[in-house]
């Protein structure tokens, strides 16, 4: 093992026409970028390239100038539009050599399944003559780690589990073992209800006193902004005290605010609450069409918690399945505090939960009125002791306007429950 520490830089590659067309969204990149952060790796940058010859040698190229780690994936298949390693042999100027345990490795998954190996499969077990094979245990294409000119050269197929087992099983170890890297922790910090701007303004001393080893950064989405305070070092209970010591000094300034600390999503904090206090939630969706329903059925374990609700966009729907009174909806329209505070209630009653949340808007891009215009979304929450609501006035895009709508719903049911549960 190197003794020194190593601030070790890396640069990820993913090689493949699919991938600039938009036929499938690179998944990789984002995966391998999270464990490689978490092993002590600093990520330079992301490049998708084409399949493309000259256009891979001249990417290698410019990442050899910027990392020391360059992470290559995809273009290892049998077809002839897998030209990675014969583009990698190029580059370094090399042969290609047949592996013997990774040919045994393809025999023995063509035998599985009781088909022969063809030729072209044979090739699967071709390799860099000056490579170190990393064995594919979930697939036929094999790994290669290439060290040249103090660089580390790593390519692994592109079908994501293979990936994912070479990284886990076989990279991250080899470079732990070789090199002695640096910690990086990070601290998330969860906030709902305020914009990042006047979030900026609140915390601004704070996060004018931060050492030059630990930055802030926002990370803004609709309704809500992540915090990350992120540090690197080499001693790792002293980074861990001193950041956890700069978010308390935020977390004081902005509690109100404060969902979490914690990179989890809004309703997984509010799924995980309401199961500690054996909690129920039901909702009443009209403009967000489901939407919240899905935020919370997405999570495993949902159902200890959700039971159901109601997609009523029409007015007859939310009389049937709500209870909403004739008179509520001809004298103050579906879209009104009256109207969704009833939705609310109706919900709660109907579905005999201890909570829900009601939501009735005008999404867009038409249906908006001088009085009621588009983006003018009604929630409510009805509680344990009582029913809160609020006017949210939004822009014109719809889809913007059903998370947005979603979110802020959770976060009156979050505050809701916070007071309530208190």
């Amino acid at each position: 093992m190197r003794t020194i520490t190593f601030d070790m830089i890396a640069e990820i590659i993913t090689i493949g026409d699919e991938i600039l067309i938009g036929q499938i969204v690179d998944t990789n990149s984002a995966w391998m970028a999270q464990k490689l952060n978490l092993a002590g790796i600093r990520i330079k940058q992301i490049t998708s390239v084409s399949d493309d010859r000259q256009h891979i040698l001249d990417t290698l190229h410019q990442a050899s100038q910027r990392a020391d780690l360059i992470l290559i994936t995809g273009g290892l298949g049998p077809t002839k539009d897998d030209i990675t390693k014969k583009t990698l042999a190029e580059y370094f100027q090399t042969g290609l050599r047949t592996d013997t345990d990774a040919l045994e490795n393809v025999e023995r998954i063509f035998a599985r399944y009781k088909v022969p190996v063809s030729d072209i499969n044979k090739k699967q077990a071709e390799v860099l003559e000056n490579c170190t094979t990393l064995l594919n245990m979930n697939g036929t294409a094999p790994g290669m780690w290439i060290e040249n000119n103090n660089k580390i050269y790593i390519s692994m197929p592109g079908v994501p589990f293979e990936m994912m087992y070479m990284m886990e099983e076989l990279v991250i170890p080899r470079i732990k073992g070789a090199f002695k890297l640096p910690n990086i922790y990070h601290h998330t910090i969860l906030t709902a209800g305020i914009g990042e701007s006047i979030l900026a303004e609140k915390i601004s001393d704070v996060e004018d006193s931060l050492p030059e080893h630990i930055k802030l950064a926002y990370l803004p989405k609709l309704g809500m902004v992540r915090l990350r305070l992120s540090g690197s070092g080499q001693d790792a209970e002293k980074l861990n005290a001193e950041i956890l010591s700069y978010s308390k000094k935020i977390i004081d300034l902005i509690g109100e605010f404060v969902v979490i600390e914690s990179d989890t999503a809004l309703e997984k904090v509010i799924l995980d609450l309401m199961e500690s206090k054996g909690l129920t939630l039901s909702t009443a969706e009209s403009c967000t069409g489901g939407y919240i329903s899905h935020l919370i059925t997405q999570h495993p374990g949902s159902s200890k918690v959700f039971v159901g609700g109601a997609v009523s966009y029409s007015n007859q729907l939310k009389k049937i399945m709500l209870g909403i009174l004739d008179q509520t909806l001809s004298t103050f329209g579906a879209v009104s505090e009256e109207t969704v505070k009833e939705m609310a209630i109706g919900a709660k009653s109907e579905y005999k939960s201890d909570y829900s949340i009601s939501v009735s808007g005008i999404a867009g891009p038409d249906g908006g009125s001088t009085e009621k215009p588009v983006g003018t979304v009604w929630i409510a929450v009805a509680g344990k002791t009582k029913t809160v609501s609020k006017k949210f006035n939004f822009g014109n895009k719809r889809i913007q306007n059903i998370e947005r709508a979603s979110i802020s719903a959770l976060t009156l049911l979050f505050k809701l429950l916070k007071e309530e549960q208190a």
